[in-house]
């Protein structure tokens, strides 16, 4: 297991995700043998395409120790915990000629909770960095409400409403994880330092990317695509027209997962986003807990748990 841990620790600094082609190696020889491969440049043009520039020197094994020093670890689909289920939406994509779909080589974690078992009843929440109070307390409330129902939250750990539903997670003492687009030692934004820090306590940080990875803003829509797979579903709660939550959102529609918006005043810019989801018939409105985990799979909507609309 070592010599496999060695090789996908490798294989996930030497391409940029998502690498279709390597993955597509990597799964017909099998990591150690593709690993081995692509050190010696004895790849197919594709593979090549992607590895020529990483493919010296190997860090694999500085990555581990790096990693082992923020106390995260290399999950790699070899192990018990990998989400094979959840990531079986990107595979069957994949296949069908979905090149953005390729799925991780291997994850990058930190948190003591298996990485599987926190994502059988999971959803995601997302939506706009430059939140409204409205959206923000929409995001906190949901956050709360589904992990009181033992849900797992998982959002990206950004400003606005990924952060206030982290916090409504974490306010109810349920399980919360912060999927990064950047390395797994890297605070960002570095302001929530504190907040991952009680995310990683209460459940778990995931990154696709090893230790030292900066973040840029292609790895932020790379990452969408493991927040939209490793959910049941994904709420929008607010989004302008071109944001990186809608596409979340068209990512988990593509994976057959379950999309839902919320609505908010038809004056605000940032809930154009959610409004035209709706109305292209692309997400299900919702406007409470309750909703949610009834479109999810979980209990259903009560008036108790009812979020005030924008009009309240």
């Amino acid at each position: 297991m070592t010599e496999i841990r060695l090789a996908r620790a490798y294989l996930s600094r030497v391409a940029e995700p998502p690498a279709p082609a390597l993955y597509a190696f990597v799964e017909r020889l099998g990591p150690v043998v593709a690993a081995e491969r692509v050190r010696q440049g004895d790849v197919p043009g594709g593979v090549e395409a992607e590895t020529s520039a990483r493919r010296e020197p190997d860090c694999a094994r500085e990555d581990l120790e790096a990693a082992a020093e923020v106390g995260a670890r290399l999950v790699v689909p070899e192990d018990g915990e990998w989400p094979s289920w959840p990531l079986l939406s990107l595979a069957n994509a994949f296949a069908r000629g979905l090149a953005w779909a390729a799925p991780p080589l291997a994850l990058w974690v930190r948190g003591s909770p298996g990485v599987a078992e926190s994502l059988e009843r999971s959803v995601a929440i997302v939506g706009a960095r430059a939140a409204t109070a409205y959206g923000e307390h929409v995001a906190g409330d949901f956050g709360h409400g589904v992990a009181l129902a033992g849900m797992t939250v998982v959002s990206g750990a950004a400003f606005g409403i990924d952060a206030a539903a982290h916090r409504g997670a974490l306010a109810a003492r349920g399980r919360t994880i912060a999927v990064l687009g950047c390395g797994i030692d890297i605070a960002y934004p570095l302001a929530h330092a504190t907040l991952l820090g009680h995310v990683e306590r209460q459940g778990l940080v995931i990154s696709e990317y090893p230790p030292g990875v900066r973040a840029a803003k292609h790895r932020f829509l790379v990452r969408n695509r493991l927040i939209a797979a490793l959910t049941a579903g994904t709420v929008v709660v607010e989004a302008g027209r071109r944001s990186g939550s809608r596409n979340t959102a068209s990512t988990a529609g593509a994976l057959g997962k379950r999309v839902l918006a919320v609505p908010g005043p038809v004056t605000s810019a940032q809930s154009v986003g959610c409004h035209a989801l709706v109305r292209a018939g692309c997400a299900e409105l919702v406007e409470s807990t309750g909703d949610v985990l009834e479109a999810v799979g979980g209990s259903g909507s009560t008036s108790s748990n009812r979020t005030p609309g924008p009009g309240a």
